[in-house]
């Protein structure tokens, strides 16, 4: 997409920013509670393992579990949200985890943590793609990469005040017999609940069903909608639904994604344990665990921004990645804090950038009858690599007694997406210049 000068008009204007205030905070504090309650274990685990006889390989078996259960449900989950309508599926969604959430805090040993770790994954499975659909229904292509970032956010910004949370809520250790750990995970869990009640009010299936929207603004967006799946690329126009799965173009931007996605939620669960393996007490880990994603956050949203300005995904998606990549490469050459703690802002500020323009370029990629299973295929192929990373890190930090050498597979992983992405990018670029493209196959 090329970059626009021309002014906007006044009822595109008015229509994105009443689109945009009505859904996206709302979306971001969805996923904020989604991330909080995915990544709390990693918190909970300074305590819990003890208490639990927890191996850092029985942990991470617990964190890979999770991705196992995603995995299985993620497709199947995006498909019925297509089927049941988004408000009445994102809501069944978050209740769902909510109440496996809260169960957490009643985990006796490691079976029923690898059990409920499951139970979690199947649960929160769809969420992240059916809201990355949902986005599609509402939001041109020209506005996806910042609107897409925006929501993302979330994700950062999760253990930014998360860190803090959990940190406090682990001091109320003894209060009503419940250890810290435990009250993490119920008080972390119960606005998941409530959210997914309140979806039911609040997110409208389409723009149909917008009755804060004025008729000509409703006229307008479903329109520019239209417009933009007529105008798809000839990936998108060559992208058959039975094919989704065993398309070429699918696993490779699953596998782009897939560092970025196993480093976020590797750190999002281990950093803590990280640096609390310098000898700091539990508040001063959360502390120093809000800065690098604190750092994140605000990079992510410049990112996108600038992605949609210039209207370019490839660089924008690879440039990061491989910053990510030297970055985690980096942390095994240190054994200092504040050397570590720089390096860790700035594979977080890499891996988070890439959130916004790689689901743009993924979303112009696919086309409408496409789309639901694709973005799910996606996350879902890429999260196997995730739920492996997971699983490596216990087992290489128990091995060798070395967190950084645990970071060794996101180096791989991060690295061979950003050298994906440029060929990817290549070769899409001579497809859509040639006169008559053959179909994906």
């Amino acid at each position: 997409m090329a970059p626009t000068t021309a002014p906007i008009p006044e009822i595109e204007r008015s229509t994105m920013r009443a689109v945009g205030w009505r859904l996206v905070p709302f979306l971001v504090l969805c996923y904020f509670i989604a991330y909080v309650d995915r990544v709390n274990a990693g918190f909970a685990a300074l305590t819990m393992n003890k208490d639990l006889g927890l191996t850092q390989a029985m942990f991470g078996i617990g964190g890979g579990l999770f991705f196992v259960a995603y995995v299985l449900c993620e497709v199947p989950s995006n498909i019925a949200l297509e089927k049941v309508g988004a408000r009445l599926w994102i809501a069944r969604i978050m209740i769902t985890w909510g109440l496996v959430g809260i169960a957490m805090a009643f985990v006796v040993g490691p079976y029923s943590f690898y059990l409920c770790r499951f139970l979690l994954g199947a649960a929160e499975a769809g969420f992240f793609p059916g809201v990355i659909l949902y986005l599609t229904y509402w939001f041109p292509k020209a506005y996806r990469a910042r609107i897409v970032a925006m929501f993302m956010v979330a994700i950062p910004i999760s253990s930014f005040l998360g860190s803090p949370l959990s940190a406090a809520l682990l001091q109320m250790d003894g209060t009503a017999g419940l250890h810290g750990w435990q009250w993490l995970f119920i008080v972390e869990a119960i606005p998941a609940v409530l959210l997914g009640l309140a979806a039911l009010v609040m997110l409208p299936s389409n723009p149909g069903e917008a009755r804060w929207l004025t008729p000509q603004q409703r006229a307008w967006l479903m329109e520019r909608l239209a417009a933009d799946r007529a105008d798809a690329g000839p990936v998108a126009r060559h992208l058959p639904l039975h094919k989704v799965l065993s398309n070429k173009y699918v696993w490779a931007l699953a596998l782009i994604y897939s560092g970025s996605s196993a480093t976020s939620n590797a750190l999002s669960l281990w950093q803590p344990q990280i640096l609390k393996s310098f000898g700091l007490t539990n508040l001063q880990t959360g502390l120093l665990n809000m800065i690098p994603f604190g750092i994140a956050s605000a990079f992510m949203i410049f990112w996108g921004l600038r992605a949609d300005k210039t209207g370019e995904r490839v660089w924008s998606t690879a440039l990061p990645l491989m910053a990510t990549c030297l970055c985690l490469f980096a942390t095994n050459l240190t054994s200092s804090l504040a050397v570590t703690m720089l390096l860790l802002s700035l594979v977080l500020m890499g891996n988070y950038a890439i959130k916004g323009p790689f689901w743009a370029m993924a979303t112009d990629w696919l086309s409408a009858g496409t789309a639901a299973a694709g973005i799910a295929a996606i996350n879902t192929i890429s999260h196997l690599g995730t739920g492996i990373a997971s699983w490596l890190l216990g087992v290489i930090k128990d091995s060798t007694g070395s967190f950084p050498l645990g970071l060794l597979p996101l180096v791989a992983l991060t690295g061979a997406g950003s050298i994906m992405t440029l060929i990817l990018g290549r070769g899409t670029r001579a497809r859509a210049a040639a006169p008559a493209p053959s179909p994906a196959e």
